[in-house]
């Protein structure tokens, strides 16, 4: 049976699908049979960051409606022969996600993939729901403000209250990831530290990803950023998938860089 992964948040634009595309590759280069579903209807960016947006015939709700079945709605990804993606609708309302629909989706997907990753949309309406209702774990994604950590700790609270599992007594492992992190601007007192972070929502750090226009870069070109060899937040996001597959990785790009006296004194 497949693990299924929600990547949630409270607040829109912290890269939640930028996680959920690197996170599922990662995954997937790692050997593992995965499988990444956009459960935001009506906007639809997953297959933007994925690079696949020109392959899609049959979605989400076409499977959930019998229109489609999933092995046409599927696209295999470009990079990794074992991932494949399930795209949102751009034309359907968001009250077309039934929670039967979904259940159905998930338990047929169970069969075939080790790891089944929920994008899911910010706030908490229908599709953020269902996104994490069925989820066994949970990467809650924040930026390092108070408004997107307070979302974030509202996002828990509903992982502890509305989630298959917590009807069941039993609780979803959440962890956390925080993206766009600049030591600088936390050092100047413009951001707020990962120990602030880690205060208020109490739930254990999974990774740190660096503000970085490599992401903005990959987004446009339709590639993970996990695929943009070379950079800061390539290295971070494979870091997260290695800490989830339960390895030691220390921590990295959380310090602001030393500029030495020479840079200091002559500039560059």
């Amino acid at each position: 049976m497949a693990k299924i992964i929600v990547i949630t948040s409270g607040k829109g634009g912290v890269g939640k699908t930028t996680t959920s595309a690197s996170f599922a590759s990662g995954l997937a280069l790692r050997g593992h049979k995965v499988a990444v579903i956009d459960f935001d209807v009506g906007l639809r960016n997953l297959d933007l960051i994925m690079g696949c947006e020109r392959r899609v015939v049959y979605d989400f709700i076409n499977v959930i409606n019998n229109e489609a079945t999933l092995k046409q709605a599927m696209i295999k990804d470009k990079h990794c022969d074992n991932l494949f993606v399930l795209p949102a609708s751009q034309t359907r309302d968001k009250e077309a996600l039934t929670k039967e629909g979904v259940e159905r989706v998930l338990k047929e997907l169970s069969q075939e993939y080790d790891y089944i990753i929920c994008d899911s949309p910010a706030g908490i309406e229908t599709g953020a729901l269902l996104a994490l209702y069925f989820a066994d774990e949970a990467l809650v994604v924040t930026n390092p403000e108070v408004s997107s950590v307070r979302d974030s700790d509202r996002i828990l609270g509903i992982l502890d209250a509305k989630s298959q599992k917590a009807e069941r007594g039993e609780s979803i492992k959440a962890h956390l990831l925080v993206t766009r992190y600049a030591p600088k601007r936390v050092d100047a007192g413009e951001m707020l530290s990962l120990e602030d972070i880690q205060g208020l929502l109490r739930i254990p750090l999974m990774g740190v990803i660096p503000e970085s226009e490599t992401v903005l870069q990959a987004s446009n070109a339709g590639t993970p950023v996990i695929h943009m060899q070379g950079s800061d937040v390539s290295e971070a996001y494979k870091d997260v998938v290695s800490r989830f597959m339960g390895e030691e990785k220390p921590l990295r790009f959380v310090q602001a860089e030393k500029v030495g006296f020479l840079k200091r004194l002559f500039g560059g």
